[in-house]
């Protein structure tokens, strides 16, 4: 095989999706050390209303880059289907087509993300004592939106063709570097939260810059040439089949929250302050069944791509349960661990009641999250993204803000937003049991490329 690519379609099933699971975990793992070194220094260091600013704009961060980066996800699973049918001609003009869609989001997020800051904050309802922070850390950010976009189109690329090591390596050093910055832009300079979004942009350009030495490598099934960048129009419409509707789910999720971010925000600055911090630490448990639902999803469009139906049926039973029993493992042992992680982040008693106050009500019910997530991957890997997409626009977007707005008309108390996460995630779970035993959803790709 290539150097540099994985073949999913052959060995056993169990230590292929483990062997690309576990890279990928770490790698999601450096990933979060961006957000959390930003979050642990800034809210050390200057301070709570601080740690507020860059937690009001986290999850609209998310909004702008989630339907760019859902995309280049889903040109993933194209770069796979046909990496394990073996067509190289196509894996390298879906490579060079994905590239060129990630220049073109790069300069798209850095338009919108500079430009139109502060009104996207006030929307939100921003606090006025943090806002000043929120838009000096917001801007910062999409400056560096190209280098984001291109490194996950590039690590998109890598795991499509089974390779998740890598990513790893490069993510490692640049987390490294992220957290030296960080230090030094704001204890050493004291140059302010702002600095803090500078870091993790400078970080990400390192991480994207070695990336795109490895892709260029000469002789290999993946080798990127800057002259061959452009858009396959053919094929640029399946990468948009497969992953315009993992775009608007990731968008969907962060309009979600967003909104649920404007709830918080009324709360004050001590709310924002405690759900960013609870987010923080959320976001790290959830990295390993998010790492075992990506390998799923590379793992299911492989086999599928190869034909090997009775594989790709092994493989998902062997995930689903997995990411099942590990995100309940992971969430009791979050709920035993907020009171004293929480202050990490920052010790004011007021912050880290908001941060328990919220593990307590959602921790124990992680594995009904988990399954959504391993179902989610698994029909985005057979060619079916308008599912989980639907089944999160309904339910993890629509429902989740009609249970939160009539739920604050009853009662003024924030665990209502708190409930509203469990609750969205029993039905999704339930509505994709029903579609997993009673459609066809293996041989759904097929049937669709045969209508092409």
């Amino acid at each position: 095989m290539h150097g540099g690519t994985v073949n999913m379609t052959t060995g056993d099933v169990k230590r292929v999706i483990l062997r690309f699971a576990l890279p990928v975990f770490l790698s999601q793992l450096f990933q979060q050390l961006y957000n959390a070194a930003d979050s642990l220094i800034v809210g050390n260091l200057l301070g709570k209303q601080a740690l507020a600013s860059v937690s009001s704009s986290a999850s609209l961060i998310q909004l702008l880059t989630a339907l760019m980066i859902g995309v280049a996800l889903g040109a993933g699973v194209v770069i796979s289907r046909y990496f394990g049918a073996g067509e190289e001609k196509l894996v390298s003009d879906a490579i060079h087509t994905t590239v060129a869609f990630g220049v073109a989001a790069g300069a798209i997020m850095t338009a919108v993300g500079v430009l139109l800051s502060p009104v996207l904050l006030r929307w939100m309802g921003t606090a006025p004592d943090v806002m000043a922070g929120s838009v000096s850390y917001f801007r910062n950010y999409f400056l560096g939106s190209m280098a984001v976009m291109l490194y996950n189109v590039f690590t998109g690329i890598m795991n499509a063709l089974g390779d998740s090591r890598r990513p790893l390596y490069y993510l490692i050093f640049s987390s490294v570097l992220n957290v030296i910055l960080d230090v030094v832009f704001i204890a050493a300079f004291g140059f302010g939260v702002g600095s803090a979004a500078t870091a993790t942009a400078i970080s990400q350009a390192a991480s994207a810059f070695l990336c795109w030495i490895h892709l260029r490598k000469p002789g290999t099934i993946y080798q990127l040439r800057i002259r061959e960048v452009r858009f396959h129009p053919q094929l640029m419409r399946e990468v948009l089949r497969m992953g315009l509707p993992t775009g608007i789910q990731n968008s969907v999720i962060a309009i979600g929250n967003v909104t649920v971010q404007s709830y918080i925000n009324s709360f004050g600055s001590d709310a924002m302050a405690g759900c960013g911090t609870y987010a923080k630490l959320q976001a790290f448990a959830f990295l390993p069944f998010q790492s075992f639902a990506l390998a799923l999803t590379t793992f299911v469009s492989q086999n599928l791509g190869a034909k090997e139906y009775e594989r790709v049926k092994r493989g998902a039973r062997f995930g689903i349960l997995a990411i099942v029993s590990l995100s309940e493992i992971i969430g009791l042992g979050l709920l035993l661990g907020t009171p004293t992680l929480a202050k990490l982040f920052n010790r004011a008693p007021e912050v880290v009641s908001v941060a328990v106050a919220q593990s307590r009500v959602e921790n124990l019910f992680f594995c009904l999250l988990g399954f959504s997530h391993a179902m989610a991957g698994i029909f985005r890997g057979a060619g079916r993204a308008t599912v989980p997409m639907t089944v999160m626009l309904s339910d993890w977007c629509i429902f989740r803000i009609l249970f939160i707005t009539v739920g604050m008309r009853f009662s003024r108390d924030i665990r209502i937003l708190f409930w509203a996460y469990p609750v969205t995630w029993a039905i999704s779970s339930v509505i994709f049991t029903i579609y997993y035993f009673k459609s066809d959803w293996l041989h759904a790709y097929e049937r669709g490329a045969l209508r092409r």
